[in-house]
Parts: structure tokens; C-alpha cells; sequence
């Protein structure tokens, strides 16, 4: 007899996005934790609810699983951060919303942080790496440039060099997670407490503004909210 989809499991194939959307789900934490070598399968199975064998189904080795979690870190932070530099705002407002919503995604989402880490210390896997690159990093990337060049062309920006300044950028958010557990050692201090966040978001906007903002064109207190 049929089973019908009320009826269907999270564990079986009757619900196969459900399913598809835990095994990732639970991938990315494990894999966060131990890294490619050392994560199970077993263990992604099971914080997914799901059998050994479904998740194989849907993946065909630890490799596929891993590939597929780690776009699927990339595919979340693109739905977040792409609509920001798509919006017809100003190129100051736009610069700045991207670099709090930037901050605020890293923020709430450890685990991602943490993988795409992992990622960047290891010899990427060519043909995976050049996936992402082309269907995440490059668009951004290419986005920002307009961004920019916009800004420069209507006097906000300093005629900084973008392919200088959008990796210093990135740095100054990405570099505070990745010092976390050093800074707390040295300053008894979780840096990752709600207020130690939202004072970092303040100094980082501040400091990405007084680097780029022609003096006459530094943004009011507020306008990047």
C-alpha cells in the first residue's frame, strides 16, 4: 500500500527535500567540527534522523556529501547577501549594508564560518573550488566591482583600487571570528558575547568608512542601518 505523503517519514524517500535539506543540515556541523577526514557518516545520519542508507541514496560517498554541504554554505550566504547588492540604493549605502549583513550572516551561522575555514587552509579540490568561484564568489565579486566603481565615479569612494580594498574588506570581518578563541584567552573576554558583536559590527563599519568614504561623503551616524 501507498504511504501517503502525511504519512511519510523524514527517514524514508517520501519526503525527499525534507530529507535532502537535514543530511546537509547536519553535514555542515559535522564536518564544521572535524573536518573532511574526520567526519562520519554515521554520525550526519543520525543528527539528520535519517538511515545510513537514505543518506547514501541522496549522496554517493562522504566526498559528494561534502561538496554538497559546502555549496550549500555558499548558496546561503548568496540568497542573503546578493538581494543587498542588487538594491537601487546609493553605492555607500549599499557598500555598507552588504558589510553589516556580511558580518551579522557570520555571526549567526558558526558552522558555515567555520567549513568554508576549514576550506581555505586545504588544497581545494579543482573542480569543486571553480564550481563555487563560478557560481558564488565571481558574481559577487563582480557585483562589488560596480559597487565601487560607482562610488569613485560620484566622488563618495577615495579612488582606492577595488581589487585591493574588497579583500582588505573581507578581512576585517572574516579575521575577528577566525581570532576569536585567541582574543578570549587574552582579554578574559568572549569576543562572540552579543555585546562584544555588536560593538566589533560598529567599529568595522566605522573603519571600512573612514578607508573609503571621501571625507566629505562619510555617512552619518545611522544611514547604514
Amino acid at each position: 500500500m501507498a504511504v501517503s505523503p502525511a504519512r511519510a517519514r523524514l527517514g524514508s524517500r517520501g519526503q525527499p527535500e525534507e530529507s535532502r535539506t537535514a543530511i546537509l543540515q547536519a553535514a555542515i556541523r559535522e564536518f564544521a567540527r572535524e573536518g573532511v577526514a574526520g567526519a562520519r557518516t554515521d554520525a550526519i545520519a543520525k543528527a539528520a534522523k535519517v538511515n545510513k542508507a537514505l543518506l547514501y541514496y541522496y549522496f554517493r560517498d562522504k566526498d559528494a556529501l561534502y561538496g554538497a554541504a559546502l555549496e550549500q554554505v555558499f548558496r546561503e550566504r548568496d540568497a542573503f547577501l546578493m538581494p543587498i547588492l542588487r538594491e537601487n540604493v546609493p553605492p555607500g549605502e549599499k557598500l555598507l549594508r552588504y558589510v553589516g549583513a556580511f558580518f551579522d550572516f557570520l555571526a549567526s551561522h558558526p558552522e558555515h564560518r567555520e567549513m568554508v575555514q576549514r576550506e581555505m587552509f586545504t588544497v581545494p579540490r579543482r573542480a569543486q573550488a571553480l564550481r563555487i568561484v563560478k557560481t558564488y564568489l565571481k558574481p559577487m565579486f563582480e557585483e562589488l566591482l560596480k559597487v565601487f566603481r560607482e562610488g569613485i565615479e560620484k566622488g563618495l569612494f577615495r579612488p582606492v583600487d577595488p581589487m585591493q580594498f574588497i579583500p582588505s574588506m573581507a578581512a576585517v570581518v572574516v579575521h575577528y571570528f577566525g581570532s576569536a578563541p585567541f582574543m578570549k584567552m587574552m582579554t578574559h573576554q568572549d569576543p562572540l558575547s552579543p555585546e562584544r558583536l555588536a560593538a566589533r559590527r560598529a567599529a568595522v563599519l566605522d573603519f571600512i568608512s573612514a578607508a573609503l568614504f571621501q571625507h566629505s561623503a562619510l555617512p552619518v551616524e545611522g544611514e547604514s542601518k
